[in-house]
């Protein structure tokens, strides 16, 4: 048996540039029970999203709104959009480890 994560609770997980110089990922929920889990502050906390993006914890911005069963989460990227080194100009595979995330139900 497979673990759950935040993808199976989710309708779309998805990521993408918010400039050059930032990521945003964005969290679609299911419904208003998804949402409760992913909101949960002890699941998806800044601390989390720096282990997994290697960012400083000070840097992360969650958004959490309920009304549309949403979590968007901001960080700076690592690697400035086109620069030598950007591997995903777009920003479109880094939600990948957040999807990832497995959670306790």
């Amino acid at each position: 048996m497979s673990e759950t994560t935040l993808a199976d609770l989710a309708y779309e997980v998805r990521s993408k540039n918010a400039g050059p110089f930032w990521v945003t990922m964005e969290l679609f929920l299911r419904d208003a029970e998804g949402y409760r889990i992913a909101a949960d502050e002890s699941l998806l906390n800044e601390h989390v999203i720096a282990e997994l993006y290697r960012v400083e914890e000070s840097t992360v911005q969650i958004f959490r709104i309920p009304s549309l069963n949403v979590v968007k989460i901001s960080f700076p990227r690592p690697i400035s959009q086109g620069s030598l080194r950007d591997r995903d100009m777009h920003a479109g595979q880094h939600h990948v480890p957040l999807a990832r995330l497995p959670i306790r139900t």
